[in-house]
């Protein structure tokens, strides 16, 4: 693509986003919400493949029927109450609507059905892109009118960590798991939304960072599918010996980083007498880790090609630029310490 293409669809995402965290009218936030989906179309069609146009498609009929939606229940609130300010949501019909209509945006379940369809039709930087950056405007709208005391958002938040869950473990294309993976985080991050905006906001960055390096280990081995995992060896041994740790901390586990959101988010649903809540989320991550162990396997205790079947690519040197592979890595594994810092920042 023109660099200066390039540039000024970045710059689109970028401006997009910034308008949504600045407004405090619903028109203006709704603007900054269309701006940042048309700025990453020609992102996602730039591959002139018909499945990166079926899945440019397939993302533009539903960011426009969440951006209607939204519109919709923004007028009805105007209309109801009399004024367009976003933290004077007030009506509940209008809420609910609104609420909906940023769950089907970011692929809330069980409005995710677009989500792996759209990401498995994308180039790694792309999906990394929708997978991260599309997701702050619709956030930072849902945590300036996060209801009190809606029964909604747990719902919302229980069925995606369930669907998330589940739907990956029969999955064998990578982008599908990650996409099933983002649904299952974003579950976690709705659990506790209307309890502790700051540990959701801390849960969101956590999510960006060991995504981002899943997305950037699968690019710089060039695999899509589970079989091709089993080539990695060969491609990047320390890579591959470190990336099974990356996997056990988008599960959860203990000493890794994932660890501490999902450890201070069922601490604070408990505190919330929320006990068999926090027990059926505990209960779906051990669906999320059963896939993640999956990948392990296949990655760094498969040689190819004695168990699995796949064409070994042709391997030439990277030209890439690792670092940020680096940065994200570290992080994904090494944050865990910082928790007692990271709690007395959550209590200011």
């Amino acid at each position: 693509m023109n660099p200066y293409i390039l540039s000024t669809l970045l710059l689109g995402l970028g401006l997009g986003t910034t308008i949504t965290f600045m407004s405090s009218h619903w028109l203006l936030a709704w603007m900054g919400i269309e701006l940042n989906t048309l700025a990453i179309m020609p992102l996602m069609a730039q591959l002139h493949h018909p499945r990166a146009v079926e899945a440019a498609t397939k993302y533009f009929l539903t960011q426009a029927a969440g951006a209607a939606t939204l519109l919709f229940a923004s007028i009805t609130n105007a209309w109801l109450t009399g004024q367009w300010d976003i933290q004077q949501l007030s009506h509940p019909l209008p809420m609910t609507l609104i609420t909906l209509a940023l769950a089907l945006k970011i692929g809330l379940a069980p409005l995710h059905a677009w989500l792996p369809e759209v990401l498995q039709g994308l180039d790694f930087t792309t999906g990394l892109i929708l997978s991260t950056w599309q997701k702050l405007a619709p956030f930072a709208l849902l945590l300036q009118i996060h209801p009190p005391n809606s029964n909604i958002l747990i719902f919302l938040g229980l069925t995606s960590t369930i669907v998330g869950g589940w739907g990956g473990l029969n999955q064998t294309q990578l982008r599908k798991i990650l996409a099933y993976s983002s649904i299952a985080h974003l579950g976690w991050m709705l659990l506790i939304l209307q309890f502790s905006p700051s540990l959701t906001l801390l849960t969101l960055l956590t999510y960006f960072v060991m995504t981002a390096a899943m997305f950037l280990t699968f690019k710089t081995n060039k695999t899509t599918n589970i079989n091709a995992l089993a080539t990695s060896w060969a491609k990047a041994p320390a890579l591959t010996t470190l990336t099974p740790l990356i996997f056990l901390s988008l599960g959860g586990l203990p000493p890794l980083t994932g660890f501490m959101p999902k450890w201070l988010i069922l601490q604070e649903l408990t505190k919330q007498s929320l006990a068999p809540t926090a027990t059926l989320a505990a209960l779906t991550a051990l669906l999320s880790l059963y896939f993640y162990l999956r990948l392990s396997y296949a990655m760094a205790l498969t040689s190819s090609p004695n168990n699995l079947t796949s064409t070994p690519a042709w391997r030439l040197p990277s030209t890439q630029n690792t670092l940020p592979l680096a940065i994200t890595t570290a992080l994904t594994i090494f944050l865990l310490p910082l928790t007692p810092a990271t709690m007395a920042l959550l209590t200011i």
